[in-house]
């Protein structure tokens, strides 16, 4: 058996047995034919040639971050032959990855999210989703892929809560804003039924087509955002959830429940909102303080 026909094994059994994701299969794929182009023989690969492999990775400038998620996808892989005694142990296993720098997560200030989210009226079927879909991102912190996969029965208008699926398909409960409810449901009873057709399911934002919005039209949709209300700094749909958890920690909220909010398994990923916090405070008496570095 080849290469490629045990990666197809190993990808239809991560979707039958481990119950992963598409968007996490297809990742693996991704980073599994990229590695095999590197290294010849992927299956029997030794350590040093996936620690070359790794080194490559970083002089092409990859960040430590993607790198280490390479190598897991590789050693989820080696795992699988492992168990199908293919091999008798992991190449990968003892291989440590490189050290992760954590980028500041790129929030922005509350002024600019209400520009950002009241540039849509609700006066049509666009206008409406959009100002629906900006509401919940922003007043829940859901990740894109949580949005386009957001279902009818997975929200509550009448108690103000929302349940969406996480990473790994991790379930957790987050309330609603008032002014989330208020616009999801202008958008259900008002706007939706007018495209939706055999093809919707139960998919809440859809597309003129009625079909279910994809990640890059959300993408697409906070950018068109920001130029409408003519905010210049690059703004994505993730910054709505960094502002989300930033404002809620600003604001005083504890860690752990901001932790909860955001379905963040290691409290550590949610402590990186702490650093933007501070990092506010300090501009401000740099800024301001008579003994700061601001210019009076």
């Amino acid at each position: 058996m080849d290469t490629d026909e045990h990666v197809d094994r190993y990808l239809t059994w991560a979707v039958l047995v481990r119950n992963l994701s598409a968007n996490t299969v297809a990742a693996y794929s991704r980073d599994l034919i990229e590695a095999g182009r590197f290294i010849e023989d992927l299956v029997f690969a030794d350590s040093a040639k996936i620690g070359q492999w790794l080194q490559h990775l970083l002089k092409e400038g990859l960040a430590p971050s993607t790198i280490s998620r390479k190598l897991s996808s590789l050693r989820a892989f080696y795992s699988y032959l492992v168990q199908r005694e293919v091999l008798e142990s992991s190449p990968a296993a003892k291989i440590r990855p490189p050290l992760k720098t954590f980028r500041v997560p790129h929030s922005i200030l509350f002024e600019e999210v209400t520009r950002l989210i009241e540039v849509w009226k609700g006066e049509d079927f666009i206008s409406a989703r959009n100002r629906a879909l900006m509401e919940l991102a922003y007043g829940s912190g859901l990740r894109e892929g949580e949005l386009v996969s957001l279902t009818v029965d997975r929200i509550s208008l009448d108690d103000g809560w929302v349940r969406p699926l996480g990473k790994g398909a991790k379930e957790r409960m987050v309330p609603m804003s008032q002014l989330s409810v208020k616009w999801l449901a202008c958008y259900l009873d008002s706007w939706r039924h007018i495209v939706a057709g055999s093809h919707s399911g139960k998919f809440i934002f859809l597309t003129r087509n009625g079909n279910p919005l994809s990640r890059m039209t959300v993408w697409n949709i906070v950018r068109n955002s920001a130029l409408k209300a003519m905010i210049t700094t690059d703004i994505h749909p993730h910054s709505l959830r960094h502002s989300f958890a930033t404002h809620l920690l600003e604001g005083g909220a504890d860690l752990r429940v901001v932790q909860e909010l955001l379905g963040h398994s290691d409290i550590r990923t949610t402590e990186i909102y702490t650093s933007v916090s501070r990092k506010r405070l300090s501009d401000a008496v740099n800024k301001y303080h008579p003994r700061g570095t601001g210019i009076w």
